[in-house]
């Protein structure tokens, strides 16, 4: 089944709304695909315009910066903490806001890999 991300049917109230037109193709959503860590791995997709999405199936390497902002790629080994979902700590899923071990020590993900097709991170103090 598709994702459809056109307007509710319905009122915040819970009322009914009466559809003026029928779905469109531009408001069909995608199915989920988490960045899991591994070999690298993306897709490209086709966006409004002609533009061009890359997701991030697969990271090996994050750019960590540190306190000085020096930046470094250096391997991800693996998730430690996820506020997003607990589970998603068990199935190695990489997203913003998650902590992940380093070579260089726990860091914290400020880019959305699903959306950039990039693992940029912080290190933590």
């Amino acid at each position: 089944m598709a994702l459809w991300q056109g307007r509710s049917r319905r009122k915040p109230s819970g009322g009914r709304y009466r559809p003026f037109r029928g779905k469109r193709k531009f408001e069909i959503g995608r199915e989920k695909q988490f960045t899991h860590v591994g070999m690298e791995s993306y897709k490209l997709y086709r966006t409004k315009g002609n533009n061009q999405k890359v997701k991030l199936l697969e990271a090996e390497f994050a750019n960590v910066a540190d306190k000085n902002n020096t930046i470094t790629r250096v391997k991800i080994l693996n998730v430690t903490e996820n506020s997003a979902n607990p589970n998603y700590i068990q199935r190695n899923i990489l997203n913003k806001g998650a902590v992940i071990e380093t070579e260089l020590g726990a860091a914290i993900i400020t880019s959305r890999p699903g959306q950039s097709g990039v693992v940029n991170a912080v290190l933590r103090e």
